[in-house]
């Protein structure tokens, strides 16, 4: 008794998972300190992540492009309230989480 249920997804929709343990702990915080920006987070990253919009963009200059397994990938951002952000890429139907910074990340200032 007490399981927790987890979301199920559209079949439209994103598969979220983590691309380092460093994300996992970003993401754990961010939950912490902003529980509900994160959930409209991740209903904008499970439905359309590859938006271009103020919220939610691609990096820019040498932050712009992610390498995993010797594969490029366009690094976006999807920014939250109080200058946190969540830098991913995408590779078929997942979201990769590559980092979560609660505040603003000095980088992209």
């Amino acid at each position: 008794m007490g399981e927790r249920v987890d979301r199920p997804l559209k079949k439209s929709e994103f598969q979220i998972v983590y691309g380092s343990s460093g994300a996992k702990k970003g993401w754990r915080d961010l939950l912490a300190t902003q529980r509900s920006q994160l959930v409209d987070a991740w209903n904008l990253l499970t439905t359309d992540p590859m938006a271009n919009t103020a919220q939610i963009h691609p990096l820019k200059g040498s932050l712009g492009i992610v390498t995993r397994g010797g594969v490029e990938h366009v690094q976006r951002q999807c920014e939250l309230s109080q200058g946190a952000r969540i830098w991913f890429y995408v590779e078929g139907s997942q979201v990769v989480i590559v980092k979560v910074h609660t505040h603003h990340p000095n980088q992209t200032k």
